[in-house]
């Protein structure tokens, strides 16, 4: 099994060289970045992956660097005032709507022309602060790197249409946006804001999981791991947890519905955390 810290599982090491050549079939020579992005729900090993992809990349002379969606979630005072002004549910950190993509936008155009010396300041989140950290502990890259690893569970992920609500597909869609306000908003958020950075993104790679429940465990063990990590911190409990993937249920299983048929790569993950690639890679 693959958790942090521990070594990689030999089937996924077994796809890195597969991965590393379709990814050094898209750097543009010496001239230009590549953007790569990595779907995955949580838990799924898309961060295990990214970082195991930047050693075999530096194998090849290219230098990698991994972004996570995660780190450019909006800071708790914003969501907070989403959530007075447009519905409840955009205090949680999680759908579209709730990063700042502008910030990242800006931060992948200053990679991209950053020269040998030049530092590029990258955002952090603390997941258990539920906040962005200061920009005085932002981590700090270097020149310009050859690939972008981007990493996060929606990214790639495409809208649906603005008539495309049909009820709620879980309790707490049903007992908190019955009339789909909440997903008109992150949908529409999705539409705007993200879809056309997503068109970027070569290549885009899939990481499948077998269902919600394993998304479920997975989250369940990464909050065992922050809670031992950082015991004075608190952290969620079974059932915050399952509230917290009924956020992403909905958008995730669109995911995993429409995108095998766009993504250059699809890797299956079952739950003994063996890896494999399904069908061509493009």
């Amino acid at each position: 099994m693959i958790t942090d810290g521990a070594s990689i599982d030999p089937s996924l090491v077994a796809l890195l060289p597969p991965l590393a050549e379709r990814l050094l079939a898209a750097v543009p020579g010496q001239t230009g970045m590549v953007v790569a992005g990595i779907c995955g729900a949580q838990g799924s090993g898309k961060t295990t992956l990214a970082h195991a992809l930047e050693a075999e990349l530096a194998k090849h002379g290219k230098r990698a660097l991994t972004l996570s969606l995660d780190d450019f979630y909006l800071p708790k005072a914003a969501r907070t005032a989403l959530g007075d002004d447009v519905h409840p549910l955009c205090v949680t950190r999680g759908v579209p709507g709730t990063h700042d993509m502008g910030l990242f936008s800006a931060t992948l155009s200053a990679l991209a022309s950053a020269g040998p010396q030049h530092t590029t300041s990258l955002p952090v989140f603390s997941k258990l602060d539920d906040d962005r950290l200061p920009i005085d502990q932002w981590r700090a890259y270097v020149g310009r790197p050859d690939v972008v690893l981007f990493e996060g569970w929606c990214v790639g992920a495409q809208p649906e249409a603005e008539d495309g609500w049909r009820g709620p597909i879980n309790d707490l869609e049903a007992a908190e946006d019955p009339d789909g306000v909440w997903w008109r908003w992150w949908n529409g958020a999705l539409a705007n804001d993200y879809w056309p950075i997503w068109g970027e993104l070569d290549p885009l790679i899939l990481i499948r999981v077998p269902g919600i429940e394993s998304v479920v465990r997975s989250r369940i063990k990464q909050e065992a791991g922050l809670a031992a990590a950082e015991p004075d911190k608190p952290t969620m409990d079974e059932a915050a947890v399952r509230r917290f993937v009924a956020h992403y249920e909905r958008l995730t299983l669109r995911i995993w519905d429409e995108m095998p048929a766009r993504a250059h790569v699809v890797i299956d993950r079952n739950d003994s955390f063996t890896f494999s690639i399904t069908g061509a890679i493009r």
